[in-house]
Formats: C-alpha cells, structure tokens, sequence
C-alpha cells in the first residue's frame, strides 16, 4: 500500500491504528461541547468535521453531504451512498497530508483537531436492525461436534449463510460495563430449570458491518453489488450465557442467552481503507456443494484482519498487569463474505436501512488458539486457560474485561480498529 504523511506525527507512527490511510468515522462528544459530532480518528487525534464545515474547510462537497456531516449520527451520510463516504475520506485526506497547509496553519487548528482523551466516542450509527451471522465453518464444526460429534454441520450449512435476527436495543459502545445477566437454566441432570445469575458467561469475537445505502423492500441486492451497500466495518462482542443459550435454542435458535449486550468498537474503518487487505476468497474444499448463483461471484473476497482477544481479571488490573492474550485469529478464515450475507438476507427482498448492523458470527480459526470464544477455547470448560495472575478461566468471571483488537498490516503500515472493551460486572442481587 502507499505510504503517505500527515502533518499530525503521530499519525505517521508505524504502531498507530490510526494513520492517514484509515481515517475511520465516528461520533464523539467533546467536553466543550454537548452535542455528538462526527469526527475521523487520526494518530492519536480525532478531527472535527462538523467544525470543518462550520469554517468552510470542506465547502466543494454538495449541500446534502455538509448537511450530513453536521449531524450528530452517521446514517445520513451512510445512507448516501460509498462513493460519497469515499469522496468525502479523500477530502479530509487531503486536510490532514503533510503537503497540504489550509488546515495546520490555521488559528482554528487546535479547535478542530483535539486529543482522543479529551473526547468521549459514543455510538456512530442510530441502529435499527441487527442481524447475526454463523459464518465460521471452524467455529460451526468445533459448536456442532460438542453436540453432535458424528454430524457437527447441519445439513443446510455450506448452502447458506445461517443469522438470526438480534436485539439492537442491547448494542452497547465500547467501554461500557456489561451486567451478569439472570436466565433460566438447567443443570446437568436435566428439568426442572431453575432462574439465577448465568454461570457460563463467554464473549464471541465478530466483525462487524454497517449498511450504508439501503434498499428497497421487495428487491434483492446482487450479490455484485453488494459492497456498494456496506458504508464499514467494527469490532463486535456479541456476549453469550453458554447455560441459558443450551436450554433455550431449540427450536428457535438465540434469545435471551444473547440479547443482554453486544459491544461494538466506536470507529467505523471505511471499505476503501481496507481494500488492499482484500484477498481472494474463501476457497472451498473439493467436496463442498456449489453455491446456488445468486451466491456466487467470481470478484468475492475474504478480509485479512488479524483479530485479538485478552483478558484482564480484577486482580491484574490492581497489579498493573495488561490484558492477556487468550486466542489470534483472522478473519479471512471465514467460509461465508459479507457480499455473500448480504445477498442471502436480501434475498427475499427484505430491505436494508442505513445504519442497520450486520455481524459475522464467532471468527474461529484452525488451530487451537485462534479460537473466538472460550466456549471453544477451554472446550466447554474442560480444559481452562491459565491467566498471568495465577486463576483459570473456563468462562468469564466478575471483574473480568475483555479486550478485543483487530488490525490489517502490510509493508510496515496498519490500519487498526482500535479497541472494544468491556467489564463484566456482577448480577443484581448476586
């Protein structure tokens, strides 16, 4: 990829999630201003563009985009469409180039360009739908032989991308705690359940993506045209109470072993930041069935996104320990892209909204530690993980934070997603 300098040096640190080449969108609060803003993150800055247009620092964009940017979401400007997101990201570009000096030397610069700790990152997108996938054959398989070691994939799998349909009222920003959940359990014996804390909390690594343009109802969208409604993408926690999801899911599927809380990464990293991270892809075994058409393009591809899950108990955060890496793995290993998701839900002309937030199911990879989730990590438990501070884990505790990181690197530059955190805090009354 080509190496470009901002004139904001921290920008150009060969570490930093944020160099020009990403400029993620996001929504913040500054502590002098009470009103969300959109904002890009650069280095470890974040850019104001409703400033940028108040001062007239993007005036060649049409009256509709400055209007967007002036918002305090991103689905207006989503909803116009990627190559507006995409003229709009080589604007601010060229704001922030080392070449360029109508921003850097203006007495308005340190209005408009503020640290990242002295904002709040709120949620980027008011969201309507949520929808999540299963699109991980090593997690599917790894699930499914728990259960049903002679047949772990359901006859259906490989022929389409599996979702449900989640709660986005529970979708949380990163760094907010999440609360034990109660639910209705069963023991090993079996019947009767009983309604108490979940014992068997666990986090699922996803990415995440949020529609931009929509569609309209009783269309599908092509599967070639897919990318074209995909504005950019998150990292998502999609928490899990492992007992109550095992009671319950038949014969539905999720619900409320998965609608207390999923957490998403606050900036959304662009498409166009991405693409030369985009590979060819997922290759299928010999055996694997043909995908019907309307699945099939011959320009699809996989993402290379390395993908990070630590943790980080109560008692190494007072020893000033940092999280502890538990698993690595990649989302290119997905068998199911998100063109290919976006296809099948558009499929039955169900329509899209912008801002509607899609996921991909638990990122598992093939090797023991790549996987997504400590139900898969300690396998159900029976081979826990040891922690720095000298505890086990076979699912999550009190006081536990999870720390999800994802970034795509090649010739010594990074386009990162930052961070998505958050702290288990203990059930009511427990």
């Amino acid at each position: 990829m080509t190496t470009r300098r901002s004139w904001i040096e921290s920008a150009n640190d060969p570490g930093t999630d944020f160099p020009i080449e990403n400029l993620p969108f996001g929504v913040v609060e500054r502590s002098d201003e009470s009103e969300p803003r959109i904002a890009v993150a650069i280095g470890d800055r974040v850019l104001d563009l409703r400033e940028c247009v108040s001062r007239g620092l993007l005036s060649g964009q049409r009256d509709e985009v400055r209007r967007a940017l002036s918002s305090d979401s991103l689905n207006t400007l989503a909803g116009l469409g990627r190559q507006v997101s995409s003229t709009v990201r080589r604007a601010v570009t060229g704001l922030l180039d080392a070449g360029d000096d109508r921003l850097r030397t203006s007495s308005d610069r340190d209005h408009l360009v503020r640290p990242m700790s002295e904002i709040r990152s709120v949620m980027p997108f008011r969201i309507g739908d949520y929808t999540d996938f299963y699109a991980s054959e090593h997690h599917a398989t790894n699930v499914g032989s728990m259960f049903r070691p002679d047949n772990p994939l359901m006859p259906n799998w490989k022929h389409l991308p599996v979702g449900y349909h989640g709660r986005a009222s529970s979708i949380v920003e990163s760094g907010r705690p999440v609360r034990r959940p109660h639910g209705q359990t069963v023991g090993p014996d079996g019947p009767p359940p009983s309604y108490g804390p979940v014992r068997l909390l666990d986090y699922e690594l996803e990415m995440g993506f949020f529609i931009g343009a929509g569609s309209e109802l009783g269309s599908p969208v092509p599967i070639e045209r897919a990318l074209d409604h995909v504005f950019g993408l998150v990292l998502v926690n999609d928490w899990s109470a492992r007992d109550v999801q095992k009671w319950e899911y038949q014969p539905l599927g999720p619900f409320n072993a998965k609608n207390f809380a999923t957490t998403i990464s606050p900036w959304v990293v662009t498409l166009d930041a991405l693409e030369p991270f985009m590979v060819s892809g997922p290759p299928r075994a010999t055996d694997d069935p043909r995908n019907l058409e309307y699945l099939r393009w011959g320009d699809d591809v996989a993402m290379d996104i390395e993908l990070e899950v630590a943790i980080r108990s109560t008692q190494m955060r007072e020893r000033g320990m940092p999280a502890h890496r538990v698993s690595l793995g990649n989302y290119r290993d997905m068998y199911w892209t998100i063109a290919q998701m976006v296809a099948h839900h558009t499929s039955t002309g169900c329509d899209l909204r912008p801002g509607d937030l899609m996921a991909s199911g638990t990122v598992s990879g093939p090797t023991e530690d790549s996987r997504g989730c400590l139900l898969e990590r300690t396998w159900r438990g029976e081979r826990p993980i040891s922690l720095p501070d000298g505890t086990e884990r076979r699912f999550l505790q009190d006081g536990d934070e999870v720390v999800i990181r994802g970034w795509a690197e090649r010739d010594g530059r990074r386009i990162g997603f930052g961070e998505c955190t958050g702290l288990v805090l203990p059930a009511l009354g427990g």
